[in-house]
């Protein structure tokens, strides 16, 4: 796959890129890199690209020939199409199922804006999609095409050591990953789960796909569509439930006995004065 990155700073990206999975990939002929920078195609001494916007407001615009020019030339480096994405807040949010579509192309371009952001008229004349990772204001849409560039590489075949750590990863199948534990088995800090210990890869992969569940309705409940949910994962979460106000209630209880235990020798003398005290 062949990444063109748009941007006043692509060494930025280029150095994000250099690291892990992603430089990995580049290593192994995955994923080519290449940096574009709008200013070596601007005009007059000061290589200017951008300019006050107009109808006043505070900031700067993009202007379009700089940017038109960068894009024409990284199109021109390589006979494959390309799909165009401008890292934008106004464009459709990165989800796994986006990063999945992009990571099927087998060019991208990626247009980083900065300042107030780039003239509309080059957005619908070159841009094929606008992409947004997050609702946040960023200084530029570096850090954007770097998560971009990171989770399209890591998707690319061979790039992980191990293919079946993709498809486990959290939003894959809509759900947040389940939990994970490595050595020692035992740790002050607690256990690892009798049932990860088992060697029953049954039991194991029903544990994990209960906890997915578990976790994904208790912290982001906006990603599961229980109705969608087959009778078996219903009842993996039901359980899951069940269990979980099980230990709450063992919890409070505990707490409230802790609390109600206190030996003679601690109690509290009676408020105010007593028989005879002086008032």
């Amino acid at each position: 796959m062949r990444i063109d990155v748009i941007s006043l700073f692509p060494e930025f990206v280029a150095q994000c890129a250099a690291f892990g999975v992603v430089g990995r990939a580049g290593e192994r002929g995955l994923l080519s890199l290449h940096g574009w920078n709008p200013r070596d195609y601007a005009e007059g001494n000061y290589r200017r690209v951008d300019e006050r916007p107009f109808g006043g407001g505070p900031g700067m615009v993009m202007l379009i020939e700089p940017l038109r020019a960068a894009i024409r030339a990284a199109r021109a480096a390589d006979p494959t199409p390309a799909r165009v994405v401008y890292m934008s807040p106004q464009g459709v949010r990165l989800g796994q199922a986006k990063v999945r579509e992009l990571a099927a192309h087998e060019r991208l371009i990626l247009l980083c804006g900065r300042y107030e952001g780039v003239d509309e008229r080059l957005i619908q004349a070159e841009v094929d999609e606008e992409v947004s990772i997050g609702d946040y204001v960023l200084s530029g849409g570096e850090l954007a095409a770097a998560v971009i560039v990171d989770a399209v590489a890591r998707l690319q075949d061979g790039a992980l050591n191990d293919a079946e750590s993709a498809v486990q990863d959290s939003f894959e199948d809509g759900l947040l990953d389940c939990p994970h534990y490595t050595r020692p088995v035992e740790h002050e800090l607690g256990g690892v789960p009798a049932v990860l210990m088992s060697g029953n890869h049954a039991h194991i992969a029903r544990w994990r796909r209960q906890q997915a569940l578990g976790r994904t309705w208790q912290r982001r409940p906006d990603l599961l569509d229980e109705a969608a949910l087959s009778k078996a994962d219903r009842k993996l979460l039901e359980a899951y439930r069940a269990e979980l106000a099980a230990a709450q209630a063992a919890a409070a209880t505990s707490v409230e006995g802790a609390a109600g235990t206190v030996s003679s020798d601690d109690r509290a003398p009676a408020a105010g004065p007593g028989p005879g005290s002086p008032a």
